[in-house]
Formats: structure tokens, C-alpha cells, sequence
């Protein structure tokens, strides 16, 4: 498992500071890195490829948790495939965020005292080009801070120009096969952003509003409906009740009045109202309820839109101009003077959509839009993941899937923008319509205007696998990396992104899906598991634990929380654990080369080697082993935790400590524990490399003489395992764990030498009394040795005399009234869990509190009273 150089490296240097500062050494490595062009990606190579993508950032944003969380493992994943041979692609790049970007630069432009419109879409197209080129982006320098291995040289934008020809040639493509259409439909409307949205778009939260009953007609002829929008009552064309319903039906296919109009409007029997709910009559605005569109459909019914597009009032009458929530206020008192109200239900909690960007209320909103006919794309990417061909990650995922695919509505693509990619149509002045690809001469002369809309931006990201590898054009970098191995993604847009690829993967590669495993990650929380955010006060800045404890602290943090499809608590106090564990590698590291460890030479044959040699090389290749099988499961969190505990506690705290009596001794023993270690720490910072890259590059090369980690040999298995060696040095551990933890009971300070007898014969443990004594400082037995505690472990027995370390009879003193208190403690719990009383009227926490408090005063009481047993006679 030593590294298999090219030429043999040069003698290493030893010679490490006595601290590490992650802040001198990241940044100089980073750019090493990338001068030396080890992220690149190479299409002319021959090894097998391994290729992800970045999720494209918004051009808008700035690095945050959760991009950190999902870099760290996907860097992780990308780093350890280079190491094992692969021609490693991690294409970066970005989004240009139509809604967020045009948000962006229209508040700049606000500060000036003006608007887009004052501009014009060409000068304002150019502006957010100019604000990009200044201003967005900035999250490039951050992936950098946390060691992003992406490559560079192929960074692209979602509005680069070849990406934008991959945008209109499937555009067109879709268009020719009746898979895009324009149509006058419901869609999500926000008057904020003053463009339509997707269904995936829509946050639904509960909101405390109003449910007022209306009466229409007059008499018999009269229907009572209920609506928690009164002010859509002015677009009224029909009330509905279902057929089979017997109240109404005497007015099916009659007209009633609706209230402050003037007009009538027919009753009509459609299925999809439920008799059941309510008065089981609904009022039916076409233009402003996906539902009633529908029914409207149905019955041939107008559709009288009564609002514009900042959801103010526009039907004739006292209300025209009111803002939708103004006007709702005066049609409820207007229908109130008339003895309209026949009841109102304040406050009514109910579910109300929200634009997922600046969270105003959406308005549904008849529209002529572009629509894609998800229909065969949804079946398609649907039928990826049944057949085989792609693997979702945890498999429990699919199902969530599935629910989405095989229910889509056809996806409204449209958007009332400015900036992003302008929908490539032309109508004429006779009502041509043109669908134009990129090789197409567009319409010109007399009346030709191209649409005005964009794309949603989407659509351009649901490319992104192919078309940052050149598609349309049969490129090298397409034939070799496409499709990607994996996609590293959070479970909140496998609707939003997942599945647009699958889609679009499917259709323009012909049948081929854009990846072949999607492995869902959860979001990133506090350490209470509440979610981050600037409101709730609990946002954190990354760059902020990245400064004060390194990018190393902050990737294991984030990797060693990292459950598949779950959700990451993340606390700074666990930032800082992480940073010890560094600093702990680092230490040990040091220490190790300062005695002589080694990997120059062949690893010495298993004879040559002591129990601890060939019991830690044992351990070492089962952890190979283990971290690969874990990272093809995708279980991050599980490889972090194994590589810590192998890390810190066997090699740093055990095979470490228990080499010092080797070294100190010399000789051969001495020569091959120094190689072993060697061997040991070179394939422990490889472990660790892909996870925490910068201290593990630094100790490596220092180690090795190699000329970096990241391009070094990933570990293998040898296969090597000695079960014999494990077992003795388990027995060794279980001697030198006791005998500490009862030093620590009897209250001798760590360095605090005892006399002690060690009766090892016949044991395995009886090459190993210099290492015994060493760790657990017990000096010789003395002449006048008295056995005043004896402890048997692990078949041997270690007798100690504390007669001159301790106070035997004040120790039992102190111990006795500490065993007295825990007595009481268990009694008065005891008591209270006795009570029927109690245990009926306490709420069920404090139960459980008082049954923690039982179970803490068994343990206490058992421990006090074995530290009694083993004390001598007073």
C-alpha cells in the first residue's frame, strides 16, 4: 500500500511547525493545486471517466451552508475517484437566475430613481451583464476558499453563448414535435415579480384570512356560496352544483343575480363539485381558479378577468383601482349593506400559495403562455428509474419521485422578463408564427416581432448536464463524460432540477439518462435541527467557522453529519471539535516523523513485526475496506466516524503511545515499528484526504516526499488481517482502559507514579509489561510492596499499592456519604414513580425526567460501591 510513484520522491522532509494555521497553508495550496492543473479534465485520456456537475449556484449568490454541505461531498467524492485512476470531471459553473438577477439589478436601479422601463430591454440586458461582470460570482472565490476540485477551464454560465444555442436547438426540437405550445391557461401569477411561475415555484403556507357566505338570487332562485376571495366575485360567469344534487336542481340551466354587477349568470351541473362540502354550491371565476377554468371549459362559460397584473382592480364599478386585498375589505361590507353575508368565519385559517422569492401572495391568473407537454417526458424519466437505468440514493427517494413524474401538469416555461434567454419565436403581421433554431435566419421586414417573454430559468438548468459539454455539437468532452456518474443533489429540488434532466437528459441524448445513480442529500440545520435563516436569527456564514477554525474543520463537520436523504444539524461547537481532530492529525503526525517513522523501504515481512505492528496494519487494511464500501453506499457520515475513531483512537491514542517503548528501546523492533508507522499514517491521510484535503496535503508530501496527495495512489485492501494480534492488543487495551479508569475513580492525577505487581505468565499480554507500566505509570513493586487493591483483567491480574498515594480512610469516608446521597436520590425516586397519584396527573416529560433519575442513581450506586469494594481496609 505504499505509493507507487512515477520515480522514486525525494527524502521527505520531517520538519513540520509546532502548530498548525490552516490560514497560512489553504490558500497557497489551493492555487498549487490549480496551477498544477490537477482538476482538469483530460477527453483524450484514456482512463474511465468519472464526471459530476455543480449544481449551478445563482450568479446572485454567495456560498451558504448548504453549499458547503453539498461541495464537501461531492469534492470528497470527485477527489478519492482521482486517486483511483479515474479522468475526473467536476464541471462548474452558474445560473443566471432570471427573477433573483432581474430582482438584483432593478433595486439598483431604484436607488437611482429608476426603472427598467426608463432603460429599455436592451440598456437594462446590458446593465445586469455589467453587474454580473462586477458584482456576481463572488461565490467562485469562496468554492476556492473551501477547496472546490472543480475545473476551472471549463466554467460555464447558463448564458454563455453555447449554452444558449443548446437552449434555442431544444427549444426548436421540442416545438417540432408538438412538445412546446402556447395556450391561454391558469398559471401562478405574482404581482410582485410581475411574471407567471411554476407549480414547483409555489410555497404553500397556513394564512389566517376569511371565509364569508354569500347569497345569490333572491328567493327560491337563491344559492348560498362561500369563498375566502370575495373580490374574484366580480369575474362570476356561473355557480355550480354538482348533477346529481336534488336542492338545486329546479335551478340547473336557469339564471340568478350576481350581487353589485348587475349581470345574471347561469347555474350549471358539473361532477367536480362536492355535494358534501359546504352548501355544495361553488361560485366559478374562470379567470382567476385553475378549478374554475376547467369548469369553464366544460360549459363554454366567458372568462371576465377583474384584475391586472399587480392585482389591481380593474372591473367597472366602485372597485376598480382597489389593490385585491383593499378591494376584498369594501366588496364584504358592499355585500354586507345588501344583506348579502349570510356568514363569516374570521380569523379562517387556510392553506395560501406565496412566490418562493419574495413571498407574495400568488394570484392565479388566465394567460397566454408556453407550455411544455410533460406527458411523454414524464413517462420517460419516470421509466429511467423503474427499468434500472438510473438508481436513486436512498432508495427510499423513489417513491417521492415516482409521486411527482407520473403526475405532472404541463410546465408553463414562460416568464414576463427581461434578462435571461428571450423565447425564440417570431409572429408576423398576418399571424405567422416561426420557431427559430440557431441556424435559422430570423423573420425580418414589416411587422415581425419576436416574443418578449424568457424562459424560465429551468429550463436552461435542465440542460446542464450536456450542454456544458458542448451539445449541441458531438463534442470529445460529450462522447467521454456524458453521461454523468452521479448527480449530488439536495432532496428539495428533485422536482425543481432532477427531474427537468432526466427529462431533457432523456430526450436530446436519445434515450440516454443524463446520470447514472441521483444521490438525495437533506438540508443543513442548527444544532437544534430548526431550519437556517436570517429571520430566525440562526444563519450562519460559513466563511465565518472557515476563518476562525479552517475549511478542514468545516468540511468533516459537514460530511460527518452527512446521512443519506436526511437533514445535518450543525453547531460551531462541533466546528470546533473538528478543528481539534486536525490539529490532533497534525500533532501525532509530528510527533511520528520526529521519532523516525518512515515509508522509505519495503513493508517488513509480518514475522519481523510485534503484535502491535501487525495488529494495527490489521485494523488498517479493515478500514480500507470499510471507508470504500461506504463511499459507494454514499454513507459520508459513517466513513467520517470510522476514519475518525480509527484515526484518533487507534493509530493517534493507542498504536502511537504504545510504539514510544519500541522506539526507546532501539533496534530492529525499534526500525520496524518506525516503517509500519510510516505505512499507517501514509494510507490514513489518503483516507482522509478526499474529506479534509488541506492538513492532509501538507503532512503527506512531509511524509512521503511525494508530490501531492491528490494525485497519489488511492489505498488498497491488501487483505492482510491478523485476528490473533487484534485480539492480544484488544486484551492489552481492556488492561490499560481499567486500570486507568480506576486510577481516575481513586483520584490520582494522571502523571501520578504507583507501585504496582503485574502477574502476566501464561498470558498474551506478557511481551507487553514494558508498554503496561509506561502507559498506566506503575513503577516497580518495591521491597515493601503491599498489595492494597488487586484488579483481575483480561486473565492476568495488576495489584497496586495505594497506601502511600492515597488516604484509604478518608477516600471511603468521601465515597460512603457520596453513596448515601445516591441512595436518597433512588428513594425519593423510587417513591414518586410508587405514587398513582403523581403518575396520573404529571405530564409524561416529567415522568420520564424522574425515571432518568432512578435509572442515573442505580448506576451511581453501583459504581460508588465497586470503588469501595476495591479499596483496602482503613
Amino acid at each position: 500500500m505504499t505509493e507507487n510513484a512515477q520515480q522514486q520522491p525525494p527524502a521527505p522532509n520531517t520538519e513540520l511547525p509546532t502548530q498548525y494555521a490552516p490560514a497560512d497553508v489553504e490558500g497557497p495550496l489551493y492555487e498549487r493545486w490549480v496551477e498544477r492543473g490537477y482538476f482538469e479534465a483530460d477527453e483524450k485520456s484514456d482512463k474511465p471517466p468519472y464526471t459530476i456537475v455543480i449544481p449551478p449556484p445563482n450568479v446572485t449568490g454567495s456560498l451558504h451552508l448548504g453549499h458547503a454541505f453539498e461541495h464537501t461531498l461531492i469534492d470528497a467524492l470527485t477527489r478519492r475517484k482521482r486517486m483511483q485512476g479515474y479522468e475526473t470531471l467536476w464541471q462548474p459553473g452558474m445560473d443566471h437566475a432570471g427573477i433573483a438577477t432581474q430582482n438584483v439589478v432593478e433595486r439598483e436601479l431604484g436607488k437611482e430613481g429608476k426603472s427598467r422601463h426608463d432603460l429599455g430591454r436592451e440598456a437594462f440586458v446590458e446593465r445586469v451583464w455589467q453587474w454580473k461582470a462586477e458584482s456576481g460570482g463572488q461565490i467562485s472565490g469562496q468554492m476556492r476558499r473551501l477547496g472546490d476540485g472543480v475545473a476551472w477551464s471549463r466554467e460555464r454560465f447558463t448564458m454563455d453563448e453555447g449554452l444558449s444555442q443548446a437552449v434555442q436547438t431544444i427549444f426548436k426540437r421540442l416545438y417540432d414535435d408538438e412538445l412546446i405550445y402556447r395556450a391561454e391557461r391558469i398559471i401562478n401569477w405574482c404581482p410582485r415579480c410581475l411574471t407567471a411561475i411554476s407549480d414547483i415555484e409555489v410555497e404553500y403556507q397556513d394564512d389566517e384570512g376569511e371565509l364569508v357566505s354569500i347569497r345569490y338570487g333572491e328567493g327560491d332562485d337563491s344559492i348560498v356560496v362561500a369563498t375566502t376571495r370575495a373580490e374574484t366575485m366580480l369575474g362570476d360567469t356561473a355557480v355550480a352544483v354538482h348533477p346529481e344534487d336534488e336542492r338545486y336542481a329546479h335551478l340547473v340551466g336557469r339564471e340568478i343575480e350576481l350581487p353589485l354587477t348587475g349581470r345574471r349568470i347561469p347555474v350549471v351541473a358539473d361532477a367536480h363539485v362536492d355535494p358534501e362540502f359546504g352548501t355544495g354550491a361553488v361560485k366559478v371565476t374562470p379567470a382567476h381558479d385553475p378549478n374554475d377554468f376547467e369548469i369553464g371549459q366544460r360549459h363554454n362559460l366567458p372568462a371576465v378577468a377583474v384584475m391586472d397584473e399587480h392585482a389591481v382592480i380593474t372591473a367597472h364599478g366602485p372597485f376598480q383601482g382597489l389593490d385585491r386585498l383593499e378591494a376584498r375589505s369594501a366588496i364584504v361590507a358592499a355585500l354586507r349593506a345588501e344583506g348579502r353575508i349570510v356568514a363569516e368565519k374570521r380569523p379562517y385559517v387556510h392553506s395560501v400559495g406565496h412566490c418562493s422569492r419574495c413571498k407574495t401572495t400568488i394570484e392565479p391568473r388566465l394567460s397566454m403562455q408556453w407550455w411544455v407537454k410533460v406527458g411523454p417526458l414524464a413517462k420517460a424519466a419516470g421509466d429511467a428509474v423503474r427499468d434500472g437505468r438510473v438508481k436513486i440514493h436512498p432508495q427510499e427517494m423513489e417513491k417521492r419521485y415516482f409521486d411527482w413524474v407520473d403526475n405532472l401538469h404541463d410546465w408553463c416555461i414562460s416568464r414576463q422578463l427581461w434578462w435571461g434567454h428571450r423565447i425564440p419565436v417570431w409572429y408576423g403581421p398576418n399571424g405567422e408564427v416561426v420557431c427559430v433554431g440557431p441556424d435559422d435566419e430570423a423573420p425580418t421586414g414589416e411587422g415581425w416581432h419576436q416574443d418578449t417573454d424568457v424562459l424560465d430559468t429551468w429550463f436552461s438548468s435542465g440542460l446542464w448536464p450536456f450542454s456544458t459539454l458542448g451539445w449541441p455539437e458531438q463534442t470529445e468532452s460529450l462522447a467521454k463524460f456524458y453521461p454523468n456518474s452521479v448527480l449530488v443533489t439536495g432532496y428539495d429540488i428533485l422536482f425543481f432540477w432532477v427531474a427537468r434532466m432526466m427529462m431533457f437528459g432523456l430526450y436530446a441524448m436519445d434515450g440516454t439518462p443524463p446520470f447514472h445513480t441521483i444521490a438525495l442529500h437533506g438540508m443543513v440545520r442548527d444544532q437544534f435541527g430548526k431550519k437556517m435563516s436570517k429571520s430566525f436569527g440562526n444563519a450562519v456564514n460559513p466563511l465565518d467557522w472557515m476563518d476562525k477554525y479552517g475549511s478542514d474543520a468545516l468540511r468533516f463537520t459537514l460530511a460527518r453529519g452527512a446521512n443519506p436523504g436526511v437533514d445535518v444539524p450543525i453547531g460551531e461547537d462541533w466546528v470546533q471539535g473538528s478543528r481539534n481532530f486536525a490539529n490532533k492529525i497534525w500533532n501525532a503526525t509530528r510527533f511520528a516523523l520526529m521519532n523516525g517513522a518512515t515509508v522509505e523501504g519495503e513493508l517488513p515481512d509480518a514475522a519481523r513485526m510485534s503484535a502491535t505492528d501487525r495488529w494495527i496494519l490489521s485494523r488498517l487494511n479493515s478500514v480500507v475496506a470499510e471507508v470504500d464500501a461506504l463511499y459507494e453506499d454514499f454513507q459520508f457520515a459513517k466513513l467520517s466516524d470510522a476514519l475518525f475513531h480509527f484515526a484518533w483512537d487507534e493509530v493517534f491514542d493507542w498504536y502511537v503511545e504504545l510504539s514510544k517503548t519500541t522506539f526507546q528501546a532501539g533496534g530492529e523492533p525499534a526500525e520496524v515499528s518506525k516503517r509500519v508507522l510510516g505505512e499507517v499514517l501514509d494510507v490514513t491521510l489518503k483516507l482522509l484526504h478526499p474529506v479534509v484535503p488541506f492538513v492532509t496535503e501538507t503532512l503527506w508530501t512531509t511524509l512521503t516526499g511525494g508530490e501531492s496527495v491528490v494525485i497519489a495512489e488511492w489505498p488498497k485492501d491488501s487483505g492482510f488481517r491478523d485476528k490473533a494480534a487484534e485480539q492480544e492488543i484488544e486484551s492489552l487495551q481492556s488492561v490499560i482502559t481499567e486500570v486507568r479508569r480506576f486510577r481516575a475513580d481513586q483520584g490520582l492525577q494522571p502523571g501520578q507514579r504507583v507501585p504496582a505487581r503485574l502477574t502476566l505468565d501464561g498470558t498474551a499480554l506478557a511481551p507487553h509489561e514494558a508498554a503496561i507500566r509506561q502507559l498506566l505509570r506503575l513503577q516497580p513493586e518495591g521491597e515493601n510492596f503491599t498489595a492494597t487493591a488487586t484488579l483481575p483483567v483480561a486473565g492476568a491480574e495488576v495489584a497496586l499499592d495505594l497506601s502511600g498515594t492515597i488516604d484509604v480512610a478518608a477516600e471511603r469516608k468521601r465515597l460512603a456519604k457520596d453513596l448515601a446521597a445516591a441512595e436518597k436520590e433512588k428513594a425519593q425516586a423510587t417513591a414518586k414513580l410508587g405514587n398513582e397519584v403523581f403518575l396520573a396527573k404529571a405530564p409524561d416529560h416529567v415522568v420520564d425526567k424522574i425515571r432518568g433519575r432512578l435509572t442515573k442513581a442505580d448506576e451511581d450506586i453501583a459504581r460508588i460501591q465497586a470503588q469501595l469494594d476495591r479499596l483496602p481496609q482503613a
